[in-house]
């Protein structure tokens, strides 16, 4: 289904939040209240989005469902592609080539994921599509995700397993599996989150990455995924962007620091370092943003920076995103 520009604006609008529409409508579009209550009224006629509540108890919008899938599986015996040609694919089948690529590619990864790492019983995947996006779940009710890394890497906490997820190239099965996969996955999508445990990992595109930590323990992992319909996006944008020209190699990645700073910590200590650059030694460019940390200390920096760099010299250190007092530390570490 295309939709125009003005209809698009609608519908993020309503997706990021069901309340005051019309008065946010008429902003973002210039119009009066009037124009916007009457483009709200046709996307309602055209089933677009749904309408709840009524006048004086509080009118809310959301988009509504165009299709959905639901299926549990076995895990024995399963394949990722027939759960892709049974179940999903047919519900990208009209979208470009390019959005059926990233979820071909995406969603195959994840359900494949599931099967040969999650020791689970039962795989779940489950799928909704609204005229803005496209979204996937897949579950499983194996170990945890979070809980097999820590384990496979001897992780003093499990919240380490996300930061070494975020660097990409580990795997729990390197002689079937690059360690590739869920790196590029949380890429592609304008959205991708990791729920295992008490730890939910969520990346969307163009914000930071978060790490939220829950009450509860929640069994096995499940994955999120979610594309605009109408994505520009392409794989092969995706992993140009971290490959080394004319050799195709996954030789960059992008470090999110904050990942590696708890709540409630600071990042001073050499243990703490030790624990960010684990594993950099497998990249040629290492970027590390440093959005969201305020400071670090001398002994953080001093590891990081020149321990790490001097006895590494083929791996290269981009930092970026620092506040004055973090480049002030940084450039104080390559200075010594």
């Amino acid at each position: 289904m295309l939709i125009n520009e003005p209809t698009r604006i609608l519908l993020k609008i309503v997706s990021n939040d069901p309340k005051n529409v019309s008065v946010r409508l008429a902003s973002a579009l210039g119009i009066s209240r009037q124009s916007a209550s009457a483009r709200l009224r046709a996307a309602t006629s055209n089933g677009l989005i749904v309408k709840h509540g009524v006048v004086g108890r509080g009118v809310v919008y959301v988009l509504s469902e165009l299709d959905r899938v639901y299926q549990e599986y076995d895990r024995a015996g399963l394949s990722e592609d027939r759960v892709w040609i049974s179940l999903f694919a047919p519900m990208v089948k009209d979208l470009s080539e390019n959005v059926r690529d990233i979820w071909r590619y995406g969603f195959t990864e994840m359900v494949n994921n599931a099967i040969d790492h999650s020791g689970a019983n039962k795989i779940t995947v489950w799928g909704a599509r609204t005229a803005l996006y496209t979204q996937a779940w897949v579950a499983d009710d194996g170990e945890g995700i979070f809980n097999k890394i820590q384990k496979a890497l001897g992780l003093f906490d499990p919240r380490e397993a996300i930061l070494e997820l975020a660097k990409g190239k580990f795997t729990t099965d390197p002689a079937n599996h690059s360690g590739e996969e869920i790196f590029f996955s949380s890429k592609v999508f304008d959205l991708f989150d990791i729920r295992s445990g008490s730890l939910h990992f969520m990346h969307e595109d163009g914000l930071d990455d978060m790490l939220i930590e829950r009450p509860k323990d929640a069994p096995g992992t499940l994955v999120v995924m979610r594309l605009m319909n109408d994505s520009a996006r392409t794989t092969k944008e995706i992993f140009d962007k971290f490959a080394v020209p004319e050799e195709y190699t996954f030789a960059k990645t992008i470090v999110p620091v904050r990942l590696a700073q708890y709540e409630g910590e600071k990042l001073v200590s050499r243990s703490q370092a030790k624990r960010l650059i684990f594993r950099f030694d497998k990249f040629k460019t290492v970027i590390l943003d440093f959005d969201g940390v305020e400071e670090i200390g001398q002994a953080f920096s001093d590891e990081v920076f020149r321990v790490f760099q001097n006895a590494h010299k083929d791996t290269k250190l981009v930092p970026v995103n620092m506040t004055p007092a973090v480049k002030v530390m940084v450039s104080r570490a390559k200075a010594g």
